[in-house]
């Protein structure tokens, strides 16, 4: 759940390799670079002239190599020193269901360090189904979309049970509507199959990247399903070794356990928000806020509202003071500030929608999360009782193409993972499971931070000089490495 954003180039013809059993194209496309609009990268006004944008077809179906095809939109942020190029950083902001197209140019504008623009020209991408490649839509009505892709919170197994036709209704408009077509294949391994496209149509031997939150687990099926064609391999902010499965959605409520007590510590500190004087007092505020919102919404501003802001704002620590007056205001019985509202919601979550249910399989029956939520609720109750309840997935169409790609030691030893003690939305403890499901393949940097993301955002110079030293040198710490804290800037 993370948030956020012309030169004929000749390429040699080399055969894709996948999963036994998958047959591919062996002559991709060559690539066009032209100019980006302005719709097609959301980045710095300053940094959109030196981005180039250009697209590329690929199968619809990798079974099927010359059947349909889409569109898979690529950006390119070309390194100003040939001299220094080592090859291409291919990278992801995460989702499913974000734009990745503008974001080399928002790395070049958040610090990404000039050696390693040097050393590779940055590429972009909507990844299939997104933005301005080939998308989806599940026709997702305005109030559809306003209820968020996380449930409403349940207090009881009624909850869950009125939440259920709901959940039905939006997979039952995925299946039928005029992109159903696309089901079955918008995945994360056909998503990794077009990063391997790319790749061969950018002429290079081998792939780098570096992709944070859910472009942790795409990266991790690339490295997987294309092992010899990875580079250096930076993962941050990592998903446990399933992706965006059911315990990854239950796991964002310990991530809330995990993350609030920076808020809170924050809030006591600054008792001119009059949301207590010891984090103590501030979580009991929590649990007030959301108490009153049930039944008395603050211009429509209800407790599902509050619950989903507190959770997405305590992303970054820059945005706490915003929390903190969003409760203030509420506290009061004022609207809280205005929030940018997300773009293209509808695509966002119908993306979404279709990677998570279509990578995995999820319980069925609505009695299992009942039974989760009644779990869930008492070992995480700020946000237990939503991230277990009930979503489209447990009504999702039965096919699926092939099984999902399971995480494994065989390959080279050219993973750097990132990670943050306290992130809400890739918690530790799914990170830690990655990291050994990865095994000799993979070193992991830990930060004694909170909020999502690590590199090169955060303030923390040890774990930021440890990815920056293996993207432009191949150099990782000799054993996983525990960066301690450091002051914000």
């Amino acid at each position: 759940m993370h948030r956020t954003l012309s030169l004929a180039l000749a390429t040699t013809a080399v055969a894709v390799t996948a999963i036994p059993g998958v047959a591919v194209a062996a002559t991709p496309d060559s690539v066009q670079w032209g100019p980006c609009s302005e719709k097609a990268a959301v980045a710095e006004k300053a940094a959109l002239p030196r981005l180039e944008c250009s697209t590329l077809e690929v199968p619809l179906d990798y079974r099927d190599p010359d059947g349909r095809q889409i569109e898979i939109a690529i950006s390119r942020l070309a390194s100003k020193v040939p001299s220094q190029r080592r090859g291409v950083l291919l990278t992801s902001p995460g989702g499913p269901g974000i734009t990745g197209l503008g974001y080399p140019a928002v790395l070049a504008g958040s610090g990404l360090p000039q050696e390693v623009l040097d050393s590779y020209d940055v590429i972009g991408f909507d990844p299939r189904g997104v933005g301005r490649s080939t998308p989806v839509t599940c026709d997702l009505t305005p109030e559809q979309q306003a209820r968020g892709n996380v449930p409403p919170y349940a207090h009881t197994a009624a909850d869950v049970a009125r939440e259920a036709p709901h959940a039905r209704a939006v997979a039952e408009q995925c299946a039928t509507s005029r992109t159903a077509w696309m089901l079955p294949h918008t995945t994360t391994a056909n998503t990794a199959r077009d990063m391997d496209r790319i790749r061969a149509a950018l002429g290079e031997p081998r792939l780098s990247y570096l992709g944070a939150s859910y472009g942790s687990y795409l990266g991790a099926v690339y490295t997987t399903m294309f092992p010899k064609r990875s580079d250096r391999i930076v993962l941050d902010s990592n998903l446990g070794p399933g992706g965006y499965d059911v315990t990854a959605m239950r796991l964002l409520a310990r991530g809330m356990e995990d993350r609030f007590p920076d808020f809170a510590a924050f809030a006591a500190a600054h008792p001119e928000f009059g949301l207590g004087t010891t984090p103590e007092q501030v979580r009991a505020k929590f649990f007030d806020l959301a108490e009153r919102l049930e039944t008395e919404p603050v211009q429509g501003f209800d407790a599902t509202s509050f619950r989903g802001v507190t959770f997405d704002r305590l992303y970054s620590d820059a945005d706490l003071p915003l929390v903190a007056r969003i409760w203030q205001a509420l506290d009061a019985d004022q609207p809280p500030p205005a929030t940018p509202p997300f773009p293209n919601m509808e695509n966002f979550m119908s993306a979404r929608f279709s990677v998570i249910c279509g990578d995995n399989r999820w319980p069925e029956t609505v009695r299992e999360y009942q039974r989760n939520v009644a779990v869930d609720r008492l070992k995480y109750p700020m946000l237990g009782g939503s991230t277990a309840s009930i979503g489209p997935c447990a009504f999702w169409p039965d096919e699926r193409v092939e099984p999902p790609v399971r995480i494994g030691e065989r390959g080279p030893s050219n993973v750097l993972m990132l990670q943050n003690e306290r992130d809400p939305g890739t918690p530790l403890a799914g990170a830690q499971k990655l990291r050994r499901a990865f095994g000799k393949r993979a070193t992991m940097v830990t930060a004694d931070q909170g909020g999502h993301g690590v590199y090169p955002f955060g303030p923390n110079a040890c774990a930021n000089d440890a990815a920056t030293a293996f993207l432009t040198t191949g150099k990782r710490p000799s054993q996983d490495l525990a960066c301690a804290a450091e002051a914000s800037n």
